[in-house]
This record gives structure tokens, C-alpha cells and sequence, in this order.
């Protein structure tokens, strides 16, 4: 039997407590037996001016998931061709750990753009999807995913919490403490980051 893994990509900049919150509430609420979370280096739609280097951002996932047994970090974009892409990052994974059937989460918003993304019909044929929702515009696009045997949406809360937000809170000197798991503010709180 294989073990149901699901995929949480994002470049956690920084990891905040709407990431574990959501997390969390998959494990509990559905198949999956254990959650990584994959620290992208660059995601092909973002700018990279405002990122971490990528061994400070998986060494902050690290630290938020020491508590939870059922998560762990992963690195595995690190050393694949940049920009990363999720169906070339999961064939790869595929065959590196055939013991486990790999699913993607994303958020309602994600699911509207995956027409953008490279492959997305494999994606979409290959890999079960488990949607959160978002507050946003929805589209025809997401209704006609919505009907897929594939994908999955789920009714977890809907945090509106904003890594970009909170990084120019830091920048503004303002208290982003309960944002973020304890280790993540301590660490970011005793350093110069994002400052």
C-alpha cells in the first residue's frame, strides 16, 4: 500500500501560521497519511527580488514543522532545472519514491490559473488535486475543474494571511509575532531579515 503524501508547494516567505493552519486540517480531514512542504526556489510567476535565499526559507519550514510528526520540508526543487515546475518536480518524486501516491494542494485561486501551467492536463489526469478555498474572483475555468473526478475541494477555513503582507510589516517595525510560529518569529525577530 502506498503512502498518500500530499505536496504543499510555495516559496514560504516566510512560512506563517495560515500555512500549518492549513495544513493541519488536510491531515485531519482527509486520506492523506503524511504533508510535505515543497520550498520552491523560484515559482515561474513570481518575482524574485523580495525572496530569501533558499536554505534560510527551508531552514524557517524546518523550524515551524518540528511539532508536527505528519509534516516535513522538503528540498527537492533545489536541484532540478530553474524555473520549477510542479509536473516535471512530481515525475521526478514519482520516481524517487515509488511507496508513495503523491496529491497537490493549492488554493481555488491556483486552480483558475492552471490552464497557465505547464502540462496542466497530465496534472490534472495524473494527480489528485485537494483545493482549499480563497476569496477571489471565480471563473469558468475553475467551475468546469470543479466537476473533475480528480480533484477534491475542501471546506478548510480561509486565512487571509499574506506572506507579502507580513514582510512589509516586518519592514515597518510592527509586531507580526502571532503570524508566525513561535520558532519562525524568534528567529526572524533575532535577525535582519526582511528588514
Amino acid at each position: 500500500m502506498r503512502k498518500k503524501t500530499g505536496l504543499f508547494f510555495g516559496s514560504f516567505n516566510p512560512i506563517h501560521i495560515g500555512h500549518l493552519i492549513l495544513a493541519n486540517y488536510i491531515l485531519e480531514n482527509s486520506d492523506m497519511q503524511e504533508l510535505w512542504f515543497v520550498v520552491s526556489p523560484q515559482n515561474p510567476f513570481k518575482e524574485k527580488k523580495s525572496l530569501l535565499d533558499d536554505m534560510t526559507r527551508l531552514d524557517l519550514v524546518e523550524r515551524a514543522l518540528r511539532n508536527y510528526e505528519k509534516m516535513r520540508v522538503s528540498n527537492v526543487e533545489f536541484s532540478l532545472p530553474k524555473p520549477s515546475y510542479t509536473i516535471d518536480t512530481l515525475t521526478y518524486l514519482k520516481e524517487k519514491f515509488p511507496n508513495h501516491s503523491f496529491a497537490l494542494i493549492m488554493g481555488e485561486d491556483n486552480l483558475a490559473g492552471l490552464p497557465k501551467w505547464k502540462n496542466a492536463e497530465l496534472l490534472v489526469k495524473n494527480y489528485q488535486i485537494i483545493v482549499y478555498p480563497r476569496y477571489f474572483e471565480k471563473s469558468e475555468t475553475l467551475e468546469s475543474y470543479e466537476e473533475h473526478e480528480n480533484i477534491t475541494l475542501i471546506d478548510a477555513p480561509i486565512i487571509e494571511l499574506s506572506a507579502t503582507q507580513i514582510r512589509q510589516m516586518i519592514k515597518d517595525g510592527k509586531n507580526v509575532r502571532p503570524m508566525l510560529p513561535p520558532e519562525v518569529f524568534d528567529y526572524i525577530d533575532g535577525s535582519n531579515l526582511y528588514k
